[in-house]
């Protein structure tokens, strides 16, 4: 870390979506720490989780193009701010239904899809407006690295805190402290001074807009085989979260508080990765830094599924933590830096496609997998593939970046 990384807080706009989106974040996180707790407490079932996963990812993956493409064709700060509210508004119906009825697993589902379908719109947006907070264009690498360093610190904090709710209080209140946290990043949009983005009047039908969107990608080498790699590594490596219960409770005979560690040791992990990126120099080849952080993943992965102790699973689990966030944090850096303004919001939608809607899936497949052959053995078996996927694109990352 440098001094440089800090930079671009020298943007107020920035400064203020930086903190507000902070709260916000940790109150995502307390929250989908305790959904995931509270099914599996319920259900009993790896499959159940991945079901969850799905409901909560799935519509973002059908639904992000179209997302992608209204940010393009609207003013993107009135649609973030119009996300953000309805986000508080699920929150708040969540912390209603877990506190004042006997919910069922089928509640939570219910509003779990009503959560994806609002990313679906809010993330393309959120990641493509991170243009107009930077003041200078030199700092945009750095804004976008701190940017994934905050969902990160989230990371850390939240699954810790929500652990500790979940065993003192109860889900309830990990709900209604997310609802509460939006105050602040609503708060802190409404404080902003941008400049009207609305692009100029679009004549087109959407569709055509979509399907310029995927022209243009696939005129476009670098950005198509980003999309691709981590298309794959969230279908088939990064659905390893889904069964961080059953780590936590099985393999390390542990409770809520285990399982929000676990995830805490990763959010250390991908803070650190995030952190790490927003430090690098400009002139860095970011090619060798992406070989490097798919290699490290697998390998953390790999020495995660076998530790049987808590100090080496929670030691891997920040390890594995530290190789994913980097991966990620480079595909989106060089996906918003590459792409030209007018097609940000659809390239954006096929990175929360890539991201988030190939998850839910990927989980489905895990859940069903670890079912039949266990959690450990799942996730030693994603290690394995993330390493096989690595070996197949190192000749095209090398070609394209």
């Amino acid at each position: 870390m440098n001094i440089n990384t800090f930079n671009v807080f020298r943007s107020r706009n920035y400064r203020l979506f930086f903190f507000g989106q902070s709260i916000s974040m940790i109150g995502t996180l307390i929250q989908r720490t305790a959904v995931y707790w509270i099914v599996y407490k319920m259900t009993q079932s790896a499959f159940m989780l991945g079901i969850t996963v799905f409901a909560a990812q799935f519509p973002s993956f059908l639904l992000s193009l179209i997302g992608g493409t209204i940010a393009d064709r609207h003013n993107r700060y009135k649609i973030l701010l119009t996300t953000q509210i309805a986000l508080m508004i699920q929150a708040t119906v969540l912390t209603l239904i877990v506190f004042f009825t006997d919910y069922t697993v089928w509640e939570i589902l219910a509003l779990s899809i009503f959560l994806g379908i609002i990313n679906a719109f809010d993330v393309p947006t959120r990641q493509s407006l991170i243009h107009n907070m930077v003041d200078k264009r030199e700092h945009l690498g750095n804004a976008i690295a701190l940017n994934s360093s905050m969902a990160n610190l989230a990371r850390l904090i939240g699954p810790a805190i929500s652990g500790i709710l979940l065993d003192q209080v109860g889900a309830g209140f990990c709900f209604a402290i997310n609802a509460a946290s939006f105050i602040a990043v609503i708060a802190s949009l409404l404080m902003m001074q941008l400049p009207d983005d609305t692009p100029r009047t679009n004549k087109k039908k959407m569709i055509e807009d979509i399907k310029e969107g995927l022209v243009y990608i696939k005129a476009t080498p670098m950005i198509g085989t980003l999309i691709l790699l981590l298309s794959l590594m969230s279908f088939w490596v990064l659905p390893y979260i889904t069964l961080l219960p059953i780590i936590a409770k099985v393999s390390l005979g542990g409770n809520a508080s285990t399982f929000g560690y676990l995830n805490s040791c990763i959010g250390i992990g991908a803070f650190f990765g995030a952190i790490t990126i927003a430090s690098l120099k400009s002139t860095i080849d970011l090619r060798k830094i992406l070989i490097a952080s798919i290699a490290i993943f697998a390998v953390g992965l790999l020495f995660f599924s076998n530790s049987h102790t808590l100090k080496f699973a929670f030691f891997f689990a920040t390890i594995t933590g530290f190789g994913m966030m980097m991966q990620i944090a480079i595909v989106n850096t060089l996906l918003q830096t590459t792409s030209s303004i007018k097609m940000r919001g659809r390239v954006m939608s096929y990175f929360a496609m890539a991201l988030l809607g190939m998850s839910p899936l990927g989980a489905l497949m895990v859940g069903t997998l670890s079912h039949y052959i266990g959690a450990e053995h799942t996730i030693t078996l994603q290690g394995i593939i993330a390493v096989i996927i690595l070996i197949v694109f190192l000749p095209r990352l090398r070609k394209n970046l």
